[in-house]
Parts: C-alpha cells; structure tokens; sequence
C-alpha cells in the first residue's frame, strides 16, 4: 500500500514517529510525507523553518514549494506535487488541514486529472460547530462530496461532520501518538530534590500554554481551599496568564508551594511528569475566538494527557471537548468551572492512595493499547484497509 500523508505538521521530525510506524507495520507499505518547504510557525516561534528531505526507504519526507507559509487553510503546493503524485501513484491521499483546506481540494482535483484513482482522506481536529458563507461553503462541499474516509481527532469533530451531511466511512483517531520509550515511569529523584520537592508533597502538575481557556484559575481557587493539605502546584510552561498567577501567589502566600518551569525542550518533559501525584487538566470552553466561519474554543484533545498516562500518573480533567473521553476510566472528571467538584477530585485522590494507584494503571494500560504511535499507526491502516476493500 502507497500512502502520501501532506501536512505542516510534520516539518516537526518527532512528530513522524507515527508515520514511521506506519511504514514499518507490513513489508508493502511505503509512506511518503508531504510538507512545505518553507514555514513560519508563529507564536514563539519566529522564524521561518526550512524542511529537509528524508529517505529512510520506505519511509520519506519530500518538502514541496508551497504558497502560504503560516496560514493553514490556505497552504497550497507548487507544481512539484504532480510530478511526486505521478511518480508515487499513491493508493491513498491524506491531508491534514481540515474539511476546508485548499491543500485537500488541491489534491482531489490532481488525483482525478491524473487518474490516480486514490482514497481521499483528510484530517481535523475542529470541534466547534459553525456557519459558512459563499465562497468557503462551496468549498467544503467539494471536498466532503469527494471524501473516502474521514479521520476525526476528537468525537465532537466527528459528530459535526455527520450533521453536516457526511455519511461516509469515518474514525476518531489523535494526530500525534505518545513515544512509550521516552514516557514511561521514571525516577526523578534528583529533580525532585533540586526543586525543594519533599516525598510527603503531593505535587500537582499543569503542563501546557498558561492562557485563561485552560482554567488554570479555577485550579488556583480549588488549591486555595486546600490550605491544610501538603500539596505543590508545578506549572510546567509560558504563557501570558503567569502575571496572574504570580499575583494569586503572593496574596495566599504560597511562595514555597508553586513551582514554576519554564517550556523545556519535549524530550525532558517526562522528568518532570514522574515528578506528579496527579496531572490537572482544568481546560474551559470560551466562545472569545472567532475566525471567518467559527466561533469558539473548546479542547480539542490533551495531548498531556496521554503522556502522563505513559509514565503512570493519574489523571484529573474538566469535561471541555475530548478530555472525558481520553481519559475514560484512567481519572477523575469534573465539570468544568466548578471550583467545588475540582476540589473533590484533588481530595479523592489525596486521601485514597489505592484509588490513586488503581487510576494510574489504568492509563498506562489504555496508553499502551490505544495512545502509542504504533498504536495509532496499526489503526490507521485499519482504517485505510477499510476504505481501501
């Protein structure tokens, strides 16, 4: 089976690891990885990155010209995709930029002019319902109308797609796996005592962006409330909520109970993980985002999640977006906001250390079975097998 995959996602080399195991699951297959040559990804990340080609035999990445080079639904690939596409003669196309991407009408249209006879399938990860004007909805009614298989990255994306008239095959699937040989139980001991953590502390763990949508002030009201209890709060991450945060600090006098990280490259991010009595995702739905045919946030997935999972640690989660169902049975779910139900959770989990245990174990299962990158590499050839006959 031939599989071109084309993203901007993956001018990141760790997160082909995937794509790699997809190559590797049966001697036949062979994947090649679509990506812009020249990308800005914006954010704290200021300059442009220029993709370098990969041979790794059944496994490539070709960087092809591309217009557009921080915009995702207007990413678009030069004439050098025919000539890849001809050569190729992939059995299956899958673009990563959504339901309205023009890169995915792009390669509809080129796999029929060049009889190529391939599976279309795209990715998404958007799952906020929402209203489009001409010429945008056009759009999306080409691509749905020529769709083999959809790959949802959460279920709520999938859910839209259905009320939007897609009837075709579909699975919810992440975008990116976990590396288990990189996240996994580990002792941190050194850490530990470099950051004044004492074996008594129960450490809570937030890892991510500090911005007002991940509910980091809900769980600042719900430690408040905690003062009796041994606990640390590790906030692993940057963002412009810290000011916040740092004023909450002072005025509670919980100087030596917060520990602030700043970003660490991703492969030191589990040391701190295996440092966690629990991993906090309190994220909050807000409909303050608007863009030309939405308007919202929501979580659209927790990839903290399944990596704490990895390194056994148990989880507790609002209910925005995917969260609930990535952690299932691994963690504690709470409604999200709800300073009260956040605070039974961290208790629950304070007081029964067989519960706490029990929850661990439970994710690190689930991540083995279902979160890996050959985990999720086995269920997407799945799928393609499916769409394929």
């Amino acid at each position: 089976m031939r599989i071109v995959v084309a993203s901007h996602t993956y001018i990141v080399d760790l997160n082909r690891e995937k794509l790699r195991e997809l190559a590797k699951l049966e001697p036949d297959i062979e994947v090649t990885v679509v990506v812009p040559k020249r990308w800005k990804p914006g954010g704290v990340q200021n300059r442009v990155v220029e993709s370098q080609a990969v041979n790794e035999g059944s496994f490539r990445v070709v960087p092809v010209s591309n217009f557009s080079q921080n915009q995702q639904g207007l990413l678009t690939f030069g004439w050098d995709l025919v000539g890849l596409l001809r050569k190729f003669r992939p059995h299956v196309i899958q673009v990563e930029q959504g339901a309205k991407g023009l890169a995915y009408a792009q390669t509809i249209t080129l796999n029929k002019l060049l009889g190529l006879k391939a599976k279309n399938v795209f990715f998404t990860w958007w799952n906020i319902p929402y209203t489009l004007k001409f010429p945008v909805s056009l759009l999306e009614a080409y691509n749905l109308s020529h769709t083999d298989g959809i790959i949802a990255g959460n279920q709520d994306g999938a859910d839209i797609l259905r009320d939007r008239g897609y009837k075709g095959p579909m699975t919810v699937l992440p975008q990116l796996g976990v590396d288990e040989a990189l996240f996994r139980p580990q002792d941190v001991s050194d850490l530990r005592q470099k950051l004044g953590i004492e074996p008594t502390d129960f450490v809570v763990g937030f890892v991510g962006r500090f911005v007002e949508e991940k509910g980091l002030m809900t769980l600042c009201r719900a430690l408040e409330g905690l003062p009796d209890r041994s606990w640390k709060w590790l906030l692993l991450g940057r963002g412009p909520l810290k000011e916040s945060i740092e004023s909450w600090v002072k005025s509670n006098g919980f100087e030596d109970r917060v520990i602030f990280v700043e970003s660490v490259p991703h492969d030191e991010v589990y040391r701190y993980i295996n440092l966690l009595s629990t991993l906090v995702l309190p994220s909050e739905t807000t409909y303050k985002f608007k863009t030309l045919s939405s308007v919202g946030w929501k979580e659209q997935f927790g990839h903290v999640l399944i990596e704490a999972m990895a390194c056994r640690v148990p989880l507790i989660g609002s209910n925005s977006g995917e969260i609930p169902y990535v952690i299932d049975e691994a963690g504690l779910v709470f409604p999200e906001g709800n300073v009260e139900k956040l605070q039974e959770c961290l208790l629950a989990l304070m007081d029964d250390l067989e519960l706490a245990k029990d929850k661990a174990q439970q994710g690190f299962d689930r991540a083995m079975k279902r979160y890996t990158n050959r985990a999720i590499a086995r269920q997407q050839l799945d799928f393609f097998k499916q769409i394929i006959g």
